[in-house]
C-alpha cells in the first residue's frame, strides 16, 4: 500500500502574472503583513527575484518571481501556509494569453549566408 500526502502537492504552487517581479515582491510582502492573527508574516531576507517571511512559530514562507515570454512566472512554497499562498496567488492578475512565436519553416531565408559560395 502507497502512503498518500494530501499536502505533498500544494508545498510548492505558481501561477503566471502580468505583474512585473519587483511588483510580485512588494505584493507578497503587503500580502502576508496585512493578514491576520496566526497567518501574519513578516520580511526576513530579500533578494531581486526572491522574498523569504517569517510567520507565527518561525514558519517560513517563500516566494519567488522570474521574467519568462508568458509573462512573470511567481512561485510559493511553505509547509503550514499553503491556502494562504493560493490566496495570495490567485489576488495577482493573470497573464495575458501567450502565443508562441511559430518556428522558421525549414529552408525557409533566415539571413544565414554562411552556405552561400563566394562569388
Amino acid at each position: 500500500m502507497q502512503a498518500s500526502h494530501q499536502q505533498s502537492g500544494r508545498q510548492l504552487q505558481d501561477v503566471l502574472t502580468s505583474l512585473s517581479v519587483a511588483d510580485v515582491l512588494t505584493a507578497a510582502t503587503h500580502f502576508f503583513a496585512r493578514r491576520s492573527g496566526v497567518y501574519t508574516a513578516f520580511v526576513e531576507k530579500q533578494g531581486p527575484t526572491h522574498v523569504v517571511l517569517r510567520g507565527q512559530g518561525g514558519e517560513e514562507l517563500v516566494i519567488g518571481a522570474r521574467e519568462t515570454p508568458a509573462g512573470t512566472s511567481v512561485s510559493g512554497s511553505s509547509y503550514l501556509f499553503d491556502q494562504q499562498i493560493a490566496r495570495f496567488l490567485e489576488s495577482l492578475p493573470p497573464a495575458p494569453p501567450y502565443v508562441e512565436p511559430p518556428a522558421p519553416a525549414a529552408g525557409s531565408d533566415t539571413g544565414d549566408t554562411s552556405t552561400t559560395p563566394p562569388a
